[in-house]
Order: structure tokens, then C-alpha cells, then sequence
């Protein structure tokens, strides 16, 4: 059984892979109640422990003895509460106030409606405060200052170490157990398998040192040097791993035979009326060249709203159709695949495949729309064509993926909006492909993505990107209206365009009226718009609670012109494609993110005519203002993808679980941007140049990324 510390030394270093071997109980102090707080924060064994980092490090070089602090002030000082007290005031509210001291003096501190202040802070609790000092009735206060507990901690750098109150895990305790954890490991040290050469050429301490510097620094710089080195381990297991899948799929999967003869594809072309952008053009040829490859295709087709990325999806299909196999096109919802198979087959209308069962050796080609809104004897009909390949393109949406769906010859799916479609879903369209070779994939996404991020989730796809809108497309103009007057300007601008014969959408956060949320549902909009605003134009509702015949009859109703204004909730968010709609309004859109404001305003400006967005109501925070002042400033997708990056964070990278926060530990995708670049690389070198290095990189990378996240890497 491995062991941390060992009497002798001939012992290896200890990897990752033994310290995860070592459950946390191991370590003096950890009985079984400690272990259940511990398991509770995600630390079951001692790797776990020593990858549990400190959230910030206290420069006890730098902290202000409380005597001498002047009003002003932005200090730190350290101390103990002695006093603390709560109490109601005016309005319902609490107020918690405590006094702090050092051996120089004290303070009063306080904080307004905080109440569990008074239980994290009982007296004798040691205390580090960061804040500014003002005067309150001639004594020095600070007035809900940044708080870290550090119990008995001492040294010039005191770590302070995520807590939980609920689960009972407090800063001093991880850094007690996290320092005979190091102990404990010095006599053997941990290994550290990246090459001395990869080491030297980025200036990296090695992983041991950077561990123990990370909790136990003595200086600030050792913090750094020790998290860039961190960092970049994070970041070159995932990407390790990422290219070692590419890698082992193009050796081992065989794709579907794929000889496209340009017949379909190029007639598509010269009957559009139009040229291709460059950007276009590009595309279809880096996918058409992977079509020939004898392994399956993974290529991730980004492009801004309006890019053209249909378009491409088409002749990525028809490439197909003319080997004889068959193409799908996933949607995420009903109004997108109709809107979708609308599309496809009036683009294809009149192209004929060639067939054996036809008297003049040719037949139509088919594109068919499978929803779960198809039945009867439709749905048995698409069924059973698609079957027997008679169905060419079969567009649809969670329906494709159902048990009674199969294909004679699938050989390219295409997966619109890949983001709102779980990992195992794609899989099984994906083998829903022939016995003898894996179709071709091509994801899609109008939602542009970071290059860090697209490099770190999409890392073993090939990535095409539309970064050049077709000729014709208008600017929108993006405003706000903040109060009633610059709402009354909105409102008569809808109307203004409706009298020109345009068209305009007005989107709602909700479906009902909520108490809970002060914002306007879609319901009660659309009944004050009609009796208001928007009394004299024809107003219709589409929200994703209506049948699918009403979605269809209401949506129709839209395209033909019957309807001049649509309230609708974000089911219009992608895919729905009305020229003549000029204006587009969303309520309370500091409700939305970047990402979702910037498809709806895709909506309009689809057309010749000059269109106009609307951010109506006010913004509660400062990041709530900052979106959408980017969305005034920008139309610029990918621009405003790095700007969500920098507001939102990066989310969850490894996986569906945890939504909201990051499962990096330590590295981020907004500030290690270059890292992500320089991981990407040398996990390609290492590769390449093969060895017993690699294999131990690996199993470390295995360790750190763990077996729900490496299937999930794999899936995706």
C-alpha cells in the first residue's frame, strides 16, 4: 500500500496517481466527522487535498497595526473579535456590529443585512480585515469589510482556503492537514514527469516545488511562479487529452466512403442568384476535402448570426447525397426544424438524384421534417422511407434520435446549435449511421465561441469559422430605453415601421406574470401591447407552451405579413428568419445574457431595409449595464463573446453538472489565455515525439481530469 512518508528513501517520487490513491483519512486529525465536512467541499483524498487552493493569500508583511489607521484609509489589519452584536433597525432590517483588536488598539466593524456575520464571527474568532476606515461618532470603523477567518494560522503569506460554514470546514484546518500532507511527501517528494526541456523552455519550477509554494509560500512572488506552473498543468492535461483522442480516432475509426462528384453541389450554386462569401467558399472546401478522408469528420462550424452557416450545412449534405448516402440535420426545437426544412427545400426544389426505381433513371430529391409533431400515418410513411433511403435529407429535432428512427445510408449529420443537445444525444445520432464506417459530423453554433474556450471544450474538433457576412445584410442600430420616454420613442418607432409595411418582434423573459421576478411576462405583454401601444396593428403571440399546430399557424401567419408585431418569449431565439422584420424590442433585457441578446437582435436585419434593436429596462447590476452597453457598442459576435467571457467567467468546462461556476481549479480561461495556446503545443510535440514520458503524462492527466470528465471529453 503506498505510503506518504517512508523511513527510507529509495522509494519512486509519489504520483498523482498514488496520491490519489491515499484517501484524506490517511492524515493525523481526520476522523470520520472531518472526513464528511472534507467530502462535502469535493476532498476525499489527500491529491484532492493538496488541489483544494487557496482562494487568496494575506501579505501579513503589508497589514496596518489598528493604532495607526486615519480615517480614509484602504488598510488590512489583523485581530480578534471581541465584542459582537445584532440588532433589528428601521424597514425590517439587521445590523451586525463588532469590535476588532490588536494588540495596538480597535475598531468597531459593521455590516447592514448580513445577519450570519454574527455566527461566523463569534467572539475570540481570529480575523484579517480588508476595507476602508471611516469615523463613526468620533471612532475609527470599517463598514462591511472583506472578511477572511485564519484561526491560528501565522508566517508572512497566510493562505486562506475556500470555507464552508454548513459543511464545517474552516481555512486554519485545510491548511494544518495540508502542511502534513507536504510533510509527509518531502522524504520521497512528487514526481514531476514534463520534460526538463518543457520546464526550462517556459521557466516552470517543478511540481513539487510549485504544491508546496502554492499553500506555504514565503513570498508573493513564490505564489505566482507556483500557479503558473499550476496553471499549466490544468490546462495540458485537458489538452493532452484532447489530442490524444483526435489522434486515436483518426487511427482507429473508419468514416463512410464519401466520393463526392460536385453534380449537387455545384448546381445548388449557380441557381442561387447569388455568390458565396470567401469565407463560405472556404468552409465547404476544408469540409469536402474532410468528406474524402478515410476517417469520420468532427468539424465544429462556427459563424456569426446571418453568417450563412445553412448554407454550408446543405452542401455538406449534398456532398453526401451524391455518393449515395444521406444527410440529417438535427434542430434543438420545432419552430427551428420547420424553419429549417422550410429552407432546405426551397433551396433544393427541382435538384434530382439519381435512381434504379425510376422509369427515367432520376427522381426529386427528398427532404422530409420528422418532429414529434409528425403522426400517423406521415410519421410511418418518413419512417419507413427513410428506412429504405428514399428520404435523402431528413431534418428534425429530439425525433431523429428515437429508436424507430433508421437510415438506409447516413453519411452526414449535422447538429444545429450542438449546445442545446446533451453529449449521449449526439452519440446516438451519430450511430445511427451504417455498420461498415461512422458518418461524418458537423456540429453548429451562431453562438460565437472564445478561441480559449473553443480550444479547451472543442479541442479534438476541427474548427471552421464564417467570419465575413454575405453582401446585403444590414447594420442593426442597438439602442437602450431607460423610462418612459425613451419606451414611448421605442414603441413609436414599431409603429412607424409597421406604417412602412415592415414587421417588428417584441421579446418577453416569462410565459406567466411571476411576483417573484419584476419583469414583464409574455402573456400580460402581449394583452397591454393590444389594448395599448399597439392597439391598432395586428399583434400575435408564440410562446413554447402553445401546441405545435398553433406555433406553425402563428409563425406562418408572421412570415406571410397577416401578422405585423410577434410577442414572443426567446423561441424565436434562433433559426427564424423573417426579412421583412425591421425592428426587434426585448423587455427587461438585463434578464438575458450577451450570448441570447445577440441572437435575438439576429432576428431582424435580415433583409434590404435598415433595422433597429431595443434593450428596454433598466440594468440592477454594474455587469447587468456592461452587457448591454456591449450590445449598443458591437455587432460583432465573436467581440462580444470575449466580452461575456471577461462578465460571465467561463462556466462549467468538464461536463453538465455544476452549472454556474468553473470546474478549473485554478487556472481561467479569461486571464490564462496564452497558456491555453502553449499547452495546446507541447501536448502536440510530446505526441509526436512519443516515449515513457508520455505515458506517465498521461496516466497523470487521466488522474486530474478523472473518469467522468475524460468520457465526457471523449463524447463530446
Amino acid at each position: 500500500m503506498t505510503t506518504i512518508d517512508t523511513a527510507e528513501t529509495p522509494d519512486p517520487p509519489l504520483t498523482l496517481r498514488d496520491l490519489a490513491a491515499l484517501e484524506v483519512g490517511v492524515l493525523k486529525g481526520v476522523g470520520p466527522k472531518r472526513k464528511t465536512a472534507l467530502s462535502k467541499v469535493g476532498v476525499h483524498t489527500v491529491l484532492d487535498l493538496l488541489r483544494y487552493y487557496p482562494r487568496r493569500w494575506i501579505d501579513r508583511t503589508r497589514e496596518e497595526p489598528i493604532a495607526n489607521l486615519r480615517v480614509g484609509d484602504e488598510a488590512m489589519v489583523v485581530g480578534t473579535v471581541r465584542r459582537i452584536d445584532q440588532r433589528r433597525i428601521r424597514g425590517n432590517r439587521t445590523i451586525v456590529t463588532a469590535t476588532v483588536a490588536d494588540a495596538s488598539g480597535s475598531l468597531s466593524v459593521s455590516f447592514f443585512n448580513q445577519p450570519w456575520r454574527a455566527r461566523q464571527l463569534p467572539e475570540g474568532t481570529p480575523v484579517v480585515l480588508f476595507g476602508k476606515v471611516d469615523n463613526y461618532r468620533g471612532s475609527l470603523q470599517m463598514s462591511s469589510p472583506v472578511v477572511d477567518r485564519i484561526g491560528d494560522q501565522t508566517g508572512k503569506i497566510v493562505p486562506v482556503y475556500p470555507q464552508s460554514e454548513k459543511g464545517g470546514v474552516a481555512s486554519g484546518d485545510v491548511a494544518r492537514l495540508v502542511a502534513e500532507a507536504l510533510r509527509r511527501s518531502a522524504a520521497r517528494q512528487i514526481a514531476d514527469p514534463l520534460p526538463d526541456t518543457i520546464r526550462r523552455r517556459f521557466g516552470f519550477v517543478d511540481r513539487h516545488v510549485a504544491l508546496s509554494t502554492i499553500h506555504e509560500p514565503e513570498a508573493m512572488s513564490e505564489v505566482a511562479e507556483a500557479r503558473r506552473r499550476l496553471v499549466f498543468d490544468e490546462l495540458f492535461s485537458i489538452q493532452l487529452e484532447l489530442v490524444r483522442q483526435q489522434r486515436e480516432r483518426q487511427a482507429t475509426e473508419v468514416g463512410v466512403a464519401h466520393a463526392p462528384n460536385g453534380r449537387l453541389t455545384g448546381a445548388l450554386v449557380d441557381r442561387l442568384g447569388f455568390s458565396l462569401t470567401s469565407a463560405q467558399e472556404r468552409v465547404i472546401d476544408e469540409i469536402l476535402a474532410d468528406m474524402v478522408r478515410p476517417h469520420p469528420m468532427h468539424r465544429l462550424l462556427q459563424g456569426d448570426v446571418g453568417a450563412g452557416k445553412t448554407l454550408v450545412a446543405v452542401q455538406a449534405m449534398l456532398a453526401a447525397v451524391e455518393g449515395g448516402f444521406q444527410g440529417a440535420l438535427m434542430a434543438p426545437t420545432e419552430v427551428l426544424a420547420e424553419q429549417h426544412h422550410l429552407g432546405v427545400r426551397a433551396l433544393l426544389d427541382g435538384l434530382e438524384v439519381d435512381s434504379d426505381t425510376s422509369l427515367f433513371g432520376a427522381r426529386p430529391l427528398r427532404v422530409e421534417l420528422l418532429t414529434n409533431a409528425v403522426t400517423g400515418a406521415d410519421r410511418r410513411r418518413i419512417l419507413d422511407d427513410t428506412r429504405s433511403g428514399e428520404v435523402d435529407i431528413l431534418v428534425g429535432t429530439h425525433a431523429l434520435i428515437q429508436d424507430a428512427v433508421t437510415f438506409g445510408a447516413l453519411g452526414m449529420v449535422v447538429i444545429d446549435e450542438q449546445h442545446r443537445f446533451g453529449v449521449e444525444q449526439r452519440a446516438i445520432l451519430r450511430d445511427k449511421g451504417p455498420d461498415d464506417g461512422e458518418p461524418d459530423v458537423l456540429v453548429m453554433t451562431a453562438t460565437p465561441i472564445p478561441r480559449t474556450a473553443a480550444m479547451t471544450v472543442y479541442g479534438d474538433l476541427d474548427v471552421s469559422v464564417l467570419d465575413e457576412l454575405p453582401p446585403g445584410r444590414t447594420p442593426i442600430v442597438t439602442r437602450r430605453a431607460q423610462g418612459p420616454d425613451e419606451e414611448s420613442a421605442m414603441w413609436a418607432e414599431v409603429r412607424e415601421a409597421v406604417s412602412e409595411g415592415r414587421q417588428a418582434y417584441v421579446v418577453c423573459p416569462l410565459i406567466d406574470l411571476s411576483e417573484s421576478l419584476e419583469v414583464r411576462s409574455v402573456l400580460e405583454m402581449h394583452d397591454e401591447l393590444t389594448g395599448g401601444e399597439l392597439a391598432e396593428q395586428r399583434v400575435g403571440l408564440l410562446h413554447g407552451r402553445l401546441a405545435s399546430a398553433d406555433k406553425d399557424a402563428v409563425m406562418s401567419a408572421f412570415r406571410a405579413g397577416d401578422l405585423d408585431v410577434l410577442v414572443a418569449t426567446t423561441v424565436i431565439e434562433v433559426g427564424v428568419d423573417v426579412p421583412n422584420a425591421t425592428v426587434m424590442v426585448i423587455l427587461d433585457a438585463a434578464r438575458f445574457g450577451i450570448a441570447q441578446l445577440h441572437q435575438l437582435r439576429g432576428r431582424v436585419g435580415r433583409g434590404a431595409h435598415a433595422s433597429s434593436c431595443w434593450l428596454a429596462g433598466e440594468a440592477t447590476t454594474e455587469d447587468g449595464d456592461a452587457r448591454l452597453d456591449a450590445l449598443v457598442a458591437s455587432t460583432d459576435g465573436f467581440e462580444l463573446a470575449e466580452v461575456d467571457l471577461e462578465l460571465r467567467g467561463e462556466g462549467t468546462i468538464l461536463g453538465e453538472r455544476q452549472k454556474g461556476r468553473s470546474d478549473l481549479r485554478l487556472a481561467s480561461l479569461r486571464t490564462d489565455r496564452e497558456v491555453v495556446g502553449q499547452a495546446r503545443a507541447v501536448a502536440t510535440e510530446l505526441l509526436d515525439e512519443g516515449g515513457e514520458a508520455v505515458g506517465r503524462l498521461l496516466d497523470d492527466a487521466a488522474v486530474l481530469l478523472g473518469a467522468e470528465e475524460t468520457e465526457y471529453l471523449r463524447k463530446n
